[in-house]
């Protein structure tokens, strides 16, 4: 066993308080039992982050399909506090798609054998994959964003099956464009199988996104980008997304792909418990500045923003962190709110709030411990430290 004593720590439904936490690879209890991990004056303890929407980082993306880009993701994100994440993948060929889909389901039976105890002497060490975010291909043509067109496909349950076959059963969220044809029928089968609809790169109406929330949508893919915007005699899917209670926004916090004053309507209108943080970063992410690649597209990362070179955004380059402190110091949230926006609320959308998301007795020992600046000094998944900042 292990502990923190008498620091912060945020606790879902009651705020910052100063306790102990023990814990071993779950949680144990608020007492000081173990060896004591000592933090520096300042830190606080928080839930370790979920990001349901991430392609890459560190030079990897979901979409090269082997066990070590998925690896070097992991990785990466437990810098930035990140302790669960679903591989993103994106509108490719569907050989392609399920090449990416198959590594996920094989990184994930590993990784299951490793938390069993079979494999003590090779713990994980970062992020905890815990399925796929499958964006594309079902998605509208002319709000394709970065994706590339030539392989937009039209929404098929049979398509979707066979996806769902080659991850192991392991896609968790699907983003599709409700008013394509097909796109009902697979709303209903997904929100049958327990898979969460979201509604994204869309063209959609006011009346296409009722009838998807009527059929089982719950979920929206970064509010505000690739999506119909609010007009005043139809509000398309940005007005939708506002105004129905049934629905979970997603944001990417960053400033450049929503501007801040849209992120505050946003924050009014849902209030912070139905808005998941998401980077829906890119390989390029903890790169710099330079060029990379999405979806075989050059992109170019200049100053925090990644564009195709005809200016299209392509993902971005943050970091869960600093969409935590963006929320805080640009939006007004409190670092609380601002917090369950990026750990609970998406442990929620994806029925996982028993296991990960807050620090509770029973639940997985996931920590993101940051200092007064918001960078990150150390991240634990399961209970082991999987970062320290300067080691």
């Amino acid at each position: 066993m292990k502990y923190f004593e008498n620091v912060p720590v945020f606790l879902h439904g009651t705020g910052i308080v100063t306790t102990s936490v023990c814990f071993g690879e779950k949680i144990a209890g608020f007492s000081a039992e173990g060896e004591k991990i000592e933090l520096p004056a300042g830190a606080v303890v928080l839930p370790g982050f979920v990001d349901e929407h991430i392609h890459g980082a560190g030079g990897a993306d979901a979409m090269d399909g082997t066990a070590e880009a998925l690896a070097t993701i992991s990785r990466a994100l437990a810098k930035e506090g990140t302790c669960s994440f679903l591989a993103t993948t994106m509108t490719q060929s569907p050989e392609k798609i399920e090449r990416a889909l198959d590594a996920v389901k094989q990184f994930i039976l590993t990784e299951g054998r490793k938390e069993g105890g079979a494999v003590k002497e090779d713990p994980l060490t970062g992020a905890r994959l815990l399925g796929v975010h499958l964006e594309g291909p079902f998605i509208a043509a002319a709000h394709k964003g970065a994706q590339p067109l030539e392989y937009v496909a039209a929404p098929s349950v049979s398509r979707f099956e066979a996806y769902q076959s080659a991850s192991g059963g392991n896609i968790r969220i699907v983003t599709l464009a409700p008013e394509e044809e097909g796109a009902e029928e697979l709303v209903s089968h997904l929100a049958r199988s327990g898979v969460l609809v979201s509604v994204g790169h869309t063209g959609a109406k006011y009346a296409d996104v009722v009838r998807a929330v009527k059929a089982g949508a719950r979920h929206i893919t970064h509010t505000f980008n690739a999506q119909s915007p609010l007009h005043h005699r139809e509000i398309g899917t940005v007005g939708s997304a506002l105004l129905l209670d049934e629905l979970d926004c997603e944001l990417i916090a960053d400033g450049v792909h929503v501007s801040v004053p849209a992120m505050k309507l946003l924050v009014k209108c849902k209030t912070p418990e139905r808005i998941i943080l998401i980077t829906d970063a890119i390989r390029a992410k903890s790169l710099g500045d330079g060029e990379s690649e999405l979806g075989g597209q050059k992109v170019f990362v200049k100053n925090g923003e990644a564009r195709l070179s005809d200016g299209t955004l392509a993902g971005s380059v943050l970091k869960m962190n600093r969409a935590v402190a963006n929320m805080v110091q640009k939006v007004g949230l409190s670092l609380a709110e601002a917090a369950d926006c990026a750990s609970f609320n998406p442990a929620k959308a994806l029925g996982l709030e028993k296991e990960i998301g807050s620090v509770a007795p029973g639940k997985r020992a996931d920590f993101a411990v940051l200092d007064p600046d918001f960078e990150v000094l150390m991240t634990v998944v399961n209970g082991e430290i999987v970062y320290r900042r300067g080691v």
